[in-house]
């Protein structure tokens, strides 16, 4: 199998488990304490692949001017575009309570807050592609954890559409489209990098580094402790030693 469609489909596989949580929320009613812990798990897992997996490699292959410049750089694109979107009424797209707005609040919010969605997966799903280059096949902690901090992205965020009345072909669509656009961000990845010198590519796997940390201090920590308070940061820790454990595992 091409190299380039194995990224596709892990990405797609990344980008499912949004669809995953999306469903549990749509069909079963999850208490919001729940989403809450499930939230800062994933926050803390994301947190460690940043760590270990993106900015620690970045640097090792592009030094540490390059290593901080992206990092930077993806934070500073990330929080501009957020700010943008939180106008358009995409401030609160992964809240699980009633802070979502509907269209009758906010014209253009829903096209906003999918908007938003794919800024929060793009980042992940081109490290995936990334992560590929070397010929050892995907990265399995990269993996793991995009994967595990999708599952309380989508179910949080579903919960608050939901809540702001969207209908399931909504919600569903944007989910869905989110997935077929982490695989096919995946595969650009890799066919347009798989010859870019090693400072290029640590420069933008620090920029989704970046970007990513910024997601999670935006949108995934506010949600967790509104709901968990004193608990958020066991939680979060747990998820990170989690996430710490299988990448030492992997190697």
């Amino acid at each position: 199998m091409p190299q380039w469609l194995q990224a596709g489909l892990w990405g797609l596989v990344a980008g499912g488990a949004l669809v995953a949580g999306a469903g549990v929320a749509w069909l079963v009613r999850v208490p919001a304490r729940l989403i809450a812990a499930i939230m800062a798990f994933g926050a803390g897992v994301l947190i460690s692949a940043l760590s270990f997996d993106l900015v620690d490699e970045a640097e090792r292959s592009g030094g540490l001017g390059a290593a901080a410049t992206g990092f930077l750089a993806g934070a500073v694109l990330y929080v501009a575009a957020n700010a943008w979107l939180a106008r358009h009424g995409a401030r609160h797209r992964k809240r699980s309570g009633h802070q979502q707005v509907d269209e009758g609040q906010t014209q253009g919010s829903g096209a906003a807050i999918a908007i938003g969605a794919l800024l929060d997966g793009v980042p992940e799903s081109v490290v995936l592609g990334l992560s590929l280059l070397n010929g050892g096949g995907v990265g399995v902690a990269v993996l793991a954890a995009v994967f595990i901090s999708n599952v309380p992205e989508g179910l949080s965020s579903a919960s608050g559409m939901k809540n702001a009345g969207r209908d399931a072909r909504y919600v569903f669509g944007v989910w869905g489209g989110i997935a077929l656009a982490s695989g096919i961000a995946a595969s650009v990845g890799n066919l347009t990098l798989r010859t870019a010198s090693p400072a290029a590519i640590a420069i933008i796997t620090a920029v989704a580094a970046g970007a990513i940390l910024a997601m999670i201090a935006d949108t995934m920590i506010p949600e967790a402790f509104e709901r968990a308070h004193v608990l958020t940061g066991l939680i979060t820790t747990i998820g990170f030693l989690t996430a710490f454990t299988i990448e030492r595992l992997g190697h």
